[in-house]
């Protein structure tokens, strides 16, 4: 029988990811937000489903979505940053409630290196690293972190990527011609999308269940050198930072996914 995935957001990555766990053998479920993308989902062998987690409650038929899946991907983005008030600590508790009385056995949860406090003597964040950020976003995601982690219901591996990009979506091409830009000493944090689909499949491939994972790419120019040289190379407008004020940021390590994958990072920045 092939192990099949529910994967909880198929958008700019998740759909990509649910592509390529298809070409692997995996047998996929995917969800979306936007009833008009069901059809480019099934169009690419995803058993595609409308669902919608709020506050109060789940849109959608979230049963048949998670029958039958061994392997549940939670890749949703918080959305805080439109609606700072929500309780995105809510809607993920609704979908675990429905995990455990489905008795899915493994969560993949999508987390973000903001659960870490940029500080100005640049921390290196490694595997012993506690999550201690003080942002609004930040903390929801640590609680989601915990809740997950605590529940004996199955097992959890969580990621959390760093800044995510690929050759369409980069954030020199947002960062183009700003000015006034703060921490332009600042280690930059940034992944491949490429790179993190290549991880996630690697701890469905391998089971690696029931740990925590920091994922960037081991090289950290400055803010200022990485973005200016960016913009130089693909005739962007050159990017201008305030340097009246110290720079606060940090530094990621990924040296324990390096080595409990044994995962080389494929695409450089």
């Amino acid at each position: 029988m092939k192990h099949q995935i529910s994967i909880i957001g198929c958008g700019w990555l998740g759909f990509p990811l649910a592509k390529t766990l298809i070409d692997q053998g995996f047998v996929v479920k995917g969800s979306t937000t936007s009833k008009q993308k069901l059809y480019p989902l099934r169009d690419a062998g995803i058993d595609a489903y409308y669902i919608q987690l709020d506050e109060d409650g789940i849109t959608g038929n979230y049963t048949d979505f998670l029958k039958g899946s061994q392997s549940v991907i939670i890749n949703i983005p918080p959305g805080l940053r439109k609606n700072p008030d929500k309780n995105h600590v809510a809607e993920v508790h609704h979908l675990v409630n429905a995990i455990e009385t489905l008795n899915i056995k493994n969560i993949i949860y999508i987390s973000s290196t903001s659960v870490f406090e940029d500080e100005a003597h640049f921390p290196i964040i490694n595997a012993d690293s506690e999550p201690n950020a003080t942002s609004n976003s930040g903390k929801q995601l640590i609680t989601i972190e915990h809740l997950l982690k605590k529940n004996t219901n199955f097992n959890t591996t969580i990621i959390r990527f760093g800044g995510l990009f690929d050759e369409q979506r980069h954030p020199g091409n947002y960062l183009a011609g700003r000015n006034n830009l703060s921490n332009p000493d600042a280690p930059v944090n940034l992944i491949h999308k490429q790179d993190c689909i290549n991880i996630i499949s690697i701890i469905l491939k391998d089971n690696i269940w029931n740990t925590a994972l920091n994922a960037a790419y081991p090289e950290h120019p400055t803010k200022k050198d990485y973005y200016t040289k960016y913009c130089q190379q693909h005739q962007l407008g050159i990017p201008i930072f305030d340097e009246t004020k110290k720079s606060k940021g940090k530094i990621i390590e990924s040296k324990k996914l390096e080595q409990l994958l044994n995962y080389s990072f494929k695409h450089g920045l």
